[in-house]
Formats: C-alpha cells, sequence, structure tokens
C-alpha cells in the first residue's frame, strides 16, 4: 500500500502496472511490519487471535455477568490538526488525538471500552510514517486498556498529495443498561466538576490556523508565553480521560442502591467541537439550566496567544475550542468531593465550574446556550469574566 512516484512513467513494452498506477502493496507491508510490536502492545486477555488477521476478534464472555448489556460506539477523526503534523513531519502524537477523539467519547455514557481501530488514507505510503502515527495511536489505546483490534490503511495517489494523510478511528463499549449516564439522571442542586483540558486538543484547528496565517507565524516560532514553539505547542496531545472517568464513576457508586439508583456521576460531557457550552447542554434534560462561571479557572495561555493573534472575539472563541475544560462531570452535591479527589488523584486537575438548576427559578446572566448538536435538552449560561495569565 505504497506507491512510486506517480510521475514515473510507464516501462515501454509494457503494460500498466498497480505500482506505476502509484501503488506498492511491498511498502504497505513494510508499515505493517513496523507497526506490528506497537499494536501487539495493545492486546488483553480477551483479544483472540493475532494481530493481521481480516477480522479481529474480542472474547465478550465476560458480558453474560451483565444483566442487560448495552454496546456504545463511537467514530472521529483529528480534523485539520494533521496539517500541523504534516507540516512539522512529527507524527507520533496524533494518534492520541484520535484515540481521545473517540474513546472519550465511549466514556460519557459509563461505557467501558472493549476495543478499537483505525483508518489511514493517505497519498503516498511511507512505511515509517505509517509506523509513527500508528505507535501513538497503540500507545494511547494501552494507556486506556483498549486493544487496538484492527485497522487500514489506503494508499489514494492523485486524490491526496504525497505528503498527506488524514485518520479517522472507531471504538465499541460496554455499559450495564440500568448504570447508563446521561440527561436521565441529571436533576437541579447537581454541580458541575471540570476536568483540565491539556491544550487545544483536537479541536478548532481550522480556526487556529487561519489566525496563524493572519498573523504571519511560522510554526518554528518560539513563543514566550507558552515557554515553547508554536509548532510543539499545537501538537501537544489530546488528554485521554477514559481511565480517569471509569474511576470516578466507581468511586461514587453505591453498590448497596437499586439498580438504576447509586450514581453519584449523573452525566459526563467530553468537551469537543463546539467548545464547552455546546457540549454540556446535551446531557442535560429539557427544563434545566447550568451555571458556568467563567472565572472558576484560569484560562491557559495558549487560548489567550490565539484570541491576541488573531484578535478573535471571545464568543466566537468560547464556542469553538475548549479554553481549557476538556471534561465536565455533573455529579450529586454530596459526591463533590470525591469527584475532585478522584480526578486529581489521576493527575487532572478539576474544580467546581457551576451548578445545574431549575429553568424556572433561574434568571440568565450571560450567554446563554441551548439546542445544540440536534439535542432538545438543557440550557447552560455562560457568565462571568475570563481569567488570563
Amino acid at each position: 500500500m505504497s506507491q512510486t512516484s506517480p510521475k514515473t512513467p510507464d516501462r515501454p513494452g509494457q503494460g500498466i502496472t498497480y505500482a506505476s498506477a502509484g501503488v506498492d502493496t511491498a511498502a504497505g507491508d513494510r508499515a505493517v511490519e513496523l507497526m506490528r510490536a506497537s499494536v501487539a502492545a495493545t492486546m488483553t486477555p480477551a483479544v483472540v487471535g493475532g494481530v493481521g488477521g481480516f477480522a479481529g476478534m474480542v472474547d465478550v464472555s465476560a458480558l453474560r455477568d451483565y444483566r442487560r448489556p448495552l454496546l456504545a460506539t463511537s467514530t472521529d477523526g483529528v480534523g485539520t490538526k494533521v496539517a500541523i503534523a504534516q507540516a512539522l513531519d512529527v507524527h507520533h502524537t496524533i494518534g492520541a488525538d484520535l484515540v481521545g477523539m473517540v474513546v472519550d467519547d465511549i466514556v460519557v455514557v459509563g461505557a467501558r471500552p472493549l476495543l478499537m481501530t483505525d483508518y489511514i488514507a493517505c497519498g503516498h505510503v511511507v512505511p515509517e510514517r505509517i509506523a509513527d502515527i500508528v505507535r501513538g495511536v497503540a500507545t494511547a489505546c494501552a494507556a486506556v486498556g483498549t486493544p487496538l483490534l484492527g485497522g487500514e490503511t489506503a494508499e489514494h495517489p492523485g486524490l491526496m498529495g504525497p505528503e498527506e494523510y488524514d485518520v479517522a478511528g472507531a471504538a465499541t463499549g460496554v455499559v450495564e443498561a440500568d448504570r447508563v449516564l446521561g440527561a436521565e439522571r441529571v436533576r437541579p442542586g447537581d454541580v458541575l466538576v471540570a476536568m483540565a483540558s491539556s491544550g487545544l486538543h483536537s479541536n478548532g484547528y481550522s480556526l487556529v490556523r487561519r489566525v496563524i496565517e493572519h498573523a504571519g507565524w511560522q510554526l518554528g516560532r518560539v513563543v514566550p508565553e507558552l515557554g515553547r514553539t508554536l509548532g510543539e505547542e499545537l501538537l501537544e496531545p489530546t488528554r485521554l480521560y477514559t481511565t480517569a472517568c471509569l474511576g470516578m464513576i466507581q468511586a461514587l457508586h453505591d453498590p448497596g442502591a437499586e439498580p438504576g439508583l447509586g450514581e453519584g456521576v449523573r452525566a459526563l460531557s467530553h468537551v469537543t467541537g463546539g467548545g464547552l457550552a455546546a457540549n454540556l447542554a446535551r446531557v442535560l434534560p429539557a427544563g434545566t439550566v447550568a451555571d458556568v462561571d467563567r472565572g472558576s479557572w484560569t484560562v491557559p495561555p495558549v487560548f489567550d496567544v490565539v484570541r491576541a493573534a488573531g484578535s478573535v472575539p471571545w464568543d466566537d472563541l468560547e464556542g469553538t475550542l475548549n479554553l481549557g475544560v476538556g471534561m465536565v462531570a455533573v455529579v450529586a452535591p454530596e459526591a463533590v468531593d470525591d469527584a475532585l479527589a478522584a480526578s486529581r488523584a489521576a493527575g487532572i486537575p478539576a474544580w467546581i465550574l457551576g451548578a445545574v438548576h431549575a429553568g424556572t427559578d433561574y434568571v440568565p446572566r450571560g450567554r446563554v446556550v441551548s439546542g445544540t448538536k440536534g439535542v432538545d435538552g438543557g440550557a447552560v449560561d455562560v457568565h462571568g469574566t475570563y481569567r488570563t495569565t
């Protein structure tokens, strides 16, 4: 699944070959060999078979112990962040972004990931580059205990440039039906616990790249506010929340409660495209309002750098980037301290972001967001002033 140069002419007197059309399967095989060890490191005892089969298999016999197991699935990519990786010729970090975008959507409903698959489309297979991408995916999968059970690398000469590629992935997880998290569990009085992002994560890069172009900055530029080059900051991998969230869910679960009750974590919101308010509104029941205090945390420097370099309005920034909040846990009031402790124990800074209110009793104080992502749920009132360094 590699190619010779698309400009290489067919040899006189010979017919057109796959290689002369731009694809060389030998390079694809070389890429598989280079990534084999990384993928193998993600395998768990539940995986049946090895690397290289037509389909990956996982033993789900343990699901017989569930009362009513539900499968959860998600698929995503990392957007135009890949353009930064390509420009810098650094490809081993983008895989963590892919895993974060996919697996951390699974955990939002309380599901434990069972497996992940990936897909790489490129104009020209460079085995070492493909192996670097997959190594990043595999390292992140291993970090969240999820086997990378299969994948595909497709070469598209003539459709993509030789240095271009895109990545996508999908994951499947399982959750007990009466332990599914979501809007149905949320009630007025619940508290919002913010879990810090590691930076921009993998959303809003079309805006960020346009700002960089407008400012005339190079990726090698050292930005004093960031303490490193712009390129290094932009490639900071997406923080992985799955392990921390599953730990929090378990720590705040009352095993003595009746099925369907006893969950200290009511809902989780993964802050991806659209920003904090748009994603939080998706996990709130209709008729409720969550207030988010902009002054409850300090916005990391990278976001203010983007804002200042492009004169980006705060409302636009707020509706595009995560501004330092990567995941929000909606928890019962009595579980707040335990939720904060669980996140911090997992190495993720956490703080109280706000609370959930009955809509009939709430007077908005700022920018109200509702009806996002096609979900007819609650509303989020983002108020106050951001603190920056």
